[in-house]
């Protein structure tokens, strides 16, 4: 662990230290106490709104969105933002579909339910079930368990279902997770990490209503982390081929990865090949719920600190390196858009600079004792989310622009909010999730 109390001679008496320091703590407070207000002004009856920004369809309980802002909001301690946790996952239950699916998003004003766009969207699911375990922990609400639980199984089921070929692995569709306008599917990191979170959710949760382990839920666990680990970081050294999911993709992403290989965690393999670009989330993912060495994370905080953070405003990307007109995948992100295209070069996903991915990305290394970089990157989300939008200071913008450092997208991001108290709480010894491996 570093030591955050060394200092270098005379420091104390430095005015220049001294101010800076001063701008920082009162920068750590309000930004604190501003992402507090808007997920207050998020939280409805019916759950929480992405952003209360009547833009769009963001006015409305999101199942992704939801959980986030409820895993923030269950580190304040705050009743009325717990409630607004527990309501979200209700509203959430009574839509959920025929076949266990759980809701992208649901219109609390016109009741217009949608479980996503071109393909339905996975993450939803997986979040769901993660956010239900870790507001009945937070909670030790056990009448709300006893609730919800049925809808859990429900889900639970379904996502056993979308393995499609009973091996381990999620199949995620193209536009089924959180980067819905990006080009990426297949077997995707990010979803895979979460559905490890869900399964160990999952398994708390039954063992809590039936009073049993079950030895066969514990033991698909321990094969997806197996997987997660062999497939998604290639070593040279390695040569034991078990959980190898699939060999001759394997040694083809092993000969055409020489420079990526041990470097990061590759982002997702489909029946085509693997995907190279660095995927932030899913590498932030990956160490919060316990998947990594102290190796890889050593090689995954220098390949952010050399090739993705910038001085001005040290906020991670969504996507590494921004695909650009030149490149053969321009065409391909150019028609994958839902609306009008976001993905123009350093905006939105491509490119485009997110607190809530650094917000979780500073739960990770709060969590690994690097206090002084977590500390760093906690400010520059409180910068970011403090950036002017529509005249008004405190934005929370979506992202901001991964060269001009303008914010984007739409205002008053209740996950923006939730990436700072994250983070905020992370630094004081709470990280963001309760149900940690080998949880019972």
């Amino acid at each position: 662990m570093e030591n955050n109390h060394s200092r270098e001679p005379g420091a104390d008496r430095d005015p220049h230290r001294q101010k800076s320091a001063a701008q920082d703590g009162e920068l750590t407070e309000q930004g604190y106490a501003k992402a507090l207000d808007l997920l207050h002004a998020c939280a409805t009856e019916w759950g929480f709104l992405a952003s209360p920004t009547n833009e769009a369809n963001y006015r409305r309980v999101w199942g992704r969105d939801g959980a986030i802002i409820g895993l923030a909001a269950l580190l304040t301690g705050d009743g009325a933002l717990l409630e607004t946790t527990r309501r979200t996952f209700e509203t959430l239950a009574e839509n959920q579909g025929p076949h266990g699916e759980i809701p992208s998003n649901v219109d609390p004003v016109t009741w217009r339910i949608s479980y996503g766009g071109t393909a339905g969207r996975v993450d939803a699911d997986l979040w769901f079930v993660i956010g239900c375990g870790e507001y009945w922990k937070a909670a030790a609400d056990d009448a709300f368990l006893k609730r919800i639980f049925p809808h859990v199984e429900r889900t639970v089921f379904l996502l056993g279902a979308w393995e499609f070929n009973n091996r381990g692995l999620l199949y995620i569709p193209q536009t089924g997770d959180w980067s819905d306008e990006y080009i990426h599917s297949g077997y995707i990191l990010y979803d895979e990490l979460l559905y490890l979170q869900a399964l160990r959710s999952y398994r708390v949760m039954k063992g809590h209503m039936q009073g049993l382990p079950d030895q066969e839920l514990s033991d698909r666990i321990s094969r997806l982390k197996r997987l997660i680990g062999r497939n998604y970081w290639f070593d040279h050294d390695d040569d034991d081929r078990r959980d190898i999911y699939h060999e001759v993709l394997f040694d083809k992403g092993l000969d055409l990865a020489p420079k990526r290989s041990g470097r990061y965690w590759l982002p997702f393999f489909s029946p085509t090949g693997y995907g190279y670009r660095f995927d932030a989330m899913a590498n932030v993912m990956v160490s919060l719920v316990g998947c990594t060495t102290e190796k890889q994370n050593a090689l995954v905080d220098g390949y952010i600190a050399e090739n993705t953070l910038k001085e001005d405003l040290p906020l991670l990307p969504a996507f590494h390196p921004v695909i650009q007109p030149r490149d053969e995948d321009w065409e391909d992100l150019q028609m994958n858009f839902s609306y009008t295209f976001k993905n123009r070069p350093y905006e939105y996903q491509n490119g485009g600079l997110w607190a809530i991915i650094t917000g979780l990305y500073v739960a990770d290394l709060a969590g690994r004792g690097k206090t002084r970089e977590a500390e760093r990157l906690l400010r520059a989300v409180h910068r970011a989310n403090a950036l002017q939008m529509d005249g008004e200071p405190w934005g929370f913008p979506e992202f901001v622009h991964g060269l001009h450092l303008a914010p984007g997208g739409t205002r008053g991001q209740g996950w923006s909010a939730a990436g700072a108290v994250i983070g905020h709480h992370a630094l004081r010894g709470a990280p963001p999730f309760r149900i940690v491996e080998g949880a019972a």
